[in-house]
């Protein structure tokens, strides 16, 4: 489960050492924290900790977070000019310390859990990148791509190959599979969505899929169409759809994952669990279910509501 381990005491207890940034960029503290969900809750799966943002900053464009809460980046991207300082000839080597922590992680989950790499899609990078920093409603990167769309395609073509670089980089240190946030993806029009998003997260696809299996997950963008030309081999949902109904609307080799509500985890265990086993009932017959939540772990969540949900579904069938 995505950002599992923020509700753990063992897990603030080092953010009161070190700031989130020091935890992404230190390898041994890296490594600690993707397999402290692990070693409390036994997950089928751990996923590298790590931060969408480290692909613009390996392409020089750096990122903080600031006092007042939210993200910072360097300086915005919106002219041609702009994209000239992005560089993706350095890449993998200014995010050494991502492999420096696969190789402490993978020897300690080998054989008995899965490793799962991830990247931000290129179109939620593109909303960081443009903006500048984390805004409440995000807008410069769609009046870029409906005004510009030369300049917005110059620079989709970048993060595109620094997010493929990033990827195949996580997938030779060992990750099993990886995941594709496109956590913006619900912010464009269902006219915009193919040339914002959908395309880019195909060519991302196409360029890894033959090596690891790959899951995208498309928050708030209900376009299931375009999302199932994505050649994703699982699709996640968020938790705002009914997931037996989209699912019977994807190709049946389509996998899909997700998909109960987070805030639900800040409830009671009863709830929890009852919460869970309607979703595994409404998708028993469905091939290729793999549960989770419908988006990250919220940092006030219940271990007792975790533990309600993992032995919900070891036990259930």
């Amino acid at each position: 489960m995505r950002q599992a381990g923020r509700c753990l005491p063992e897990y603030r207890a080092l953010k009161e050492k070190y700031t989130f940034v020091e935890l992404v960029r230190t390898p041994e503290l890296a490594a600690e924290v993707t397999l402290q969900p692990i070693e409390r809750f036994h997950f089928d799966a751990a996923i590298l900790f790590s931060d969408i943002l480290i692909v613009p900053e390996a392409m020089g464009q750096g990122y903080c977070f600031r006092e007042s809460g939210g993200v910072e980046m360097d300086f915005p991207v919106r002219t041609q000019a702009d994209i000239e300082r992005l560089d993706t000839s350095r890449v993998s080597e200014r995010l050494s310390y991502v492999l420096e922590a696969l190789e402490l992680i993978t020897p300690r989950v080998e054989g008995h859990t899965a490793l799962l790499g991830f990247a931000g899609s290129p179109w939620t990078l593109a909303n960081y990148m443009i903006e500048g920093s984390s805004v409440r409603e995000w807008k410069r990167a769609g009046a870029l791509l409906r005004e510009k769309p030369a300049l917005f395609g110059a620079l989709m073509e970048k993060i595109t190959q620094a997010v493929i670089e990033v990827l195949k980089l996580q997938i030779a240190s060992g990750v099993d599979a990886v995941q594709i946030f496109d956590s913006s993806g619900g912010v464009l029009a269902a006219t915009d969505f193919e040339q914002g998003s959908a395309r880019w997260l195909r060519e991302v696809v196409r360029a890894i899929d033959a090596e690891v299996p790959v899951i995208v997950f498309s928050k708030g963008a209900h376009y299931w169409p375009a999302l199932a030309t994505t050649g994703a081999d699982v699709l996640g949902l968020d938790w705002t759809v009914d997931m037996a109904r989209v699912a019977a609307m994807l190709p049946p080799d389509m996998a899909v994952q997700g998909n109960l509500d987070p805030s639900v985890l800040l409830e009671s265990p009863k709830t929890v669990a009852a919460e869970t086993l309607r979703i595994l009932r409404a998708m028993r017959n469905r091939p290729g279910h793999i549960f989770n939540l419908g988006h990250g772990v919220p940092p006030a969540a219940k271990i007792e509501c975790m533990e309600a949900l993992v032995d919900t579904v070891r036990n259930f069938g």
